[in-house]
């Protein structure tokens, strides 16, 4: 997609603050001096049988890409691809229903939508949101000296692998579930201006792909310490034993080239630092002053396992170290 968006022309625009360049959550397009328009979309097929719960991860997964540029959703629109000849509609309104508990729990409204039938169950949400212009926080804004804070654990896809192989726990289901349908709404602490430089989600590229761009965007290196990251229970013994999705090795090859890993390294954290995260965390590039109060607030607002799990360490043509 980023080969076929480059061969296609683009047209600048003053108001427009965020757009294709640099692989973002959203885009953002300035109306007045006070507010900035966020705009975005996201479906994907069932990861959950639940339907409620699927509608609410879906749901979750789509209004992440606002809380990612710092600002709050307004309103939703239903996106929905239905098989109406083999999926009761019963179905299909436990999804919606999952869908609106997220968006009402965000503070926003569903104001329409627009659905096909179609082969195959797909759900999610276009999102419009907003945030001041001078506020907009991007992939690209992370600084050397920046510490690296993530809010969620990581390894949701190894553990849908091993559900669909129904090898997974109840208390690793459980975990997985938990954080899928969490918000990334962050703690008014890491919106007041000066505390985070640099921003984004962690989704379909995992931890390292994501932070690839961000390094990209913001022309610097990264330096990550893989045993600091957090893990959902469970995550390291199923990648172990080999349950790694496809996915998680195209984002090993995706961000081969830029990454460094040291010795001592232990490969099945490589394996999970590149897994494909549905509705992960939020991966803050901060100021090391603001970091203690960052992780405090993030730990009494919803995100026990938030942690300090690297730095940005030089300027640079971005790339990644990553250290035991």
């Amino acid at each position: 997609m980023e080969e076929i968006l480059a061969s296609l022309p683009r047209r600048a625009h003053p108001d427009l603050l965020v757009g294709l360049e640099t692989a973002d959550d959203a885009g953002v397009y300035r109306l007045t001096p006070e507010i900035a328009l966020i705009q975005t979309v996201d479906f994907f097929t069932p990861v959950v049988n639940d339907p409620f719960t699927f509608g609410q991860i879906a749901a979750a997964n789509a209004l992440s890409d606002v809380f990612a540029m710092g600002g709050r959703p307004l309103t939703a629109m239903n996106i929905v691809c239905y098989p109406s000849a083999t999926v009761p509609k019963e179905v299909l309104k436990d999804i919606l229903a999952g869908g609106l508990d997220k968006i009402h729990e965000a503070g926003a409204l569903l104001v329409g939508g627009h659905s096909v039938d179609d082969t195959e169950l797909k759900y999610g949400l276009a999102v419009t949101g907003v945030v001041h212009p001078e506020r907009v926080l991007t992939n690209a804004g992370a600084r050397p000296g920046d510490v690296l804070l993530l809010t969620k654990p990581v390894g949701t896809g190894i553990i849908a692998t091993a559900m669909k192989g129904r090898l997974a726990s109840p208390e690793a289901e459980a975990g997985a579930v938990a954080v899928m349908t969490a918000l990334n709404r962050l703690p008014e602490e890491a919106l007041a201006p000066g505390a985070v430089h640099g921003l984004t989600d962690i989704t379909g590229f995992g931890l390292l792909g994501h932070a690839l761009e961000m390094a990209v965007a913001s022309r610097v290196e990264l330096t990550l310490f893989a045993g600091r990251v957090p893990l959902l229970p469970g995550a390291y013994d199923y990648a172990a034993m080999g349950l790694v999705p496809a996915g998680s090795f195209a984002n090993r090859n995706f961000c081969a080239k830029s990454l460094m890993v040291d010795p001592g390294v232990d490969p099945v954290l490589l394996d999970l630092l590149a897994d494909a995260q549905t509705n992960g965390g939020l991966l803050l590039a901060a100021a090391p002053e603001a970091a203690d109060a960052l992780l405090t607030a993030l730990h009494r607002e919803g995100f026990p396992h938030a942690a300090l799990i690297g730095e940005v360490t030089a300027a640079g043509p971005g790339c990644i170290r990553l250290a035991p």
